[in-house]
């Protein structure tokens, strides 16, 4: 099964929304309740902390200012807890830096307020899609070099290692280990997992920067996953 395999979200996904400002709590709790989905709301990052350790959700709407923790620290905190629950990141500055910090330190996606009920859902229905079929995949483990990937349990590995990727980079390594040797352009990529057809670089080059953190020894000379100069990229481990 692709992770562009279409499943309709089904009732009773259950979103933490973590934002101090009690009217867009009011504003996105009726947004998501409108799609029979379940909202619990707090307003700081050590209560949302908290929960998460406690009970899992479908998906987190993250403010980044708040009064105790930012939304960057609680992301941080959660993904060195190895929770890789989808996360979707607010915030009232639209400067591209926090983008790419927000992506680059493990949410999946970015919203600038305002926004519209209508982007928020179907960001927030595509992420908890791709998480549905990561968790009900049933396809033969995939084996590449020194990696491999289980998707019964959506668990990447290398030399048997658990890989420490999130989500959506374990949708784009799947997409690699599924296709070695071949050549993506960016606007491959971006149309295969983010199902967009205007291309955002800077979202590629932040997750593939993220990929090879986690699976080159060195990712400033990557073995495996290269830059082909002028046309995009490659996973390959026939000569590493």
């Amino acid at each position: 099964m692709k992770c562009t395999d279409y499943h309709k979200t089904m009732p009773g996904e259950h979103i933490l929304v973590v934002d101090d400002e009690k009217l867009i709590q009011k504003a996105v709790k009726s947004a998501y309740k409108i799609e029979n989905m379940e909202v619990t709301a707090v307003s700081g990052g050590k209560e949302a902390l908290t929960l998460l350790k406690q009970k899992n959700y479908d998906l987190i709407l993250l403010d980044i200012l708040m009064p105790d923790i930012d939304g960057f620290e609680v992301v941080r905190t959660l993904r060195s807890l190895q929770i890789h629950t989808p996360i979707i990141l607010l915030s009232g500055k639209s400067e591209e830096y926090n983008k790419i910090l927000g992506l680059g330190l493990g949410a999946d996606d970015y919203i600038t307020k305002p926004f519209s009920a209508a982007l928020l859902i179907s960001k927030s229905k595509a992420l908890i899609r791709r998480n549905q079929i990561y968790s009900n995949n049933s396809d033969k483990n995939l084996i590449a070099g020194p990696f491999s990937f289980n998707p019964l349990n959506y668990r990447a590995y290398k030399d048997g290692k658990e890989l420490s990727l999130t989500a959506k980079e374990l949708c784009i390594f799947k997409y690699f280990l599924e296709n070695p040797g071949r050549v993506f352009t960016k606007e491959q990529l971006y149309r295969h997992i983010w199902q967009h057809s205007i291309i955002d670089d800077n979202t590629i080059m932040v997750y593939i920067k993220r990929i090879r953190s986690k699976i080159e020894d060195n990712p400033r000379h990557p073995q495996y996953l290269k830059t082909i100069w002028g046309l995009g990229y490659q996973f390959d481990c026939s000569t590493a």
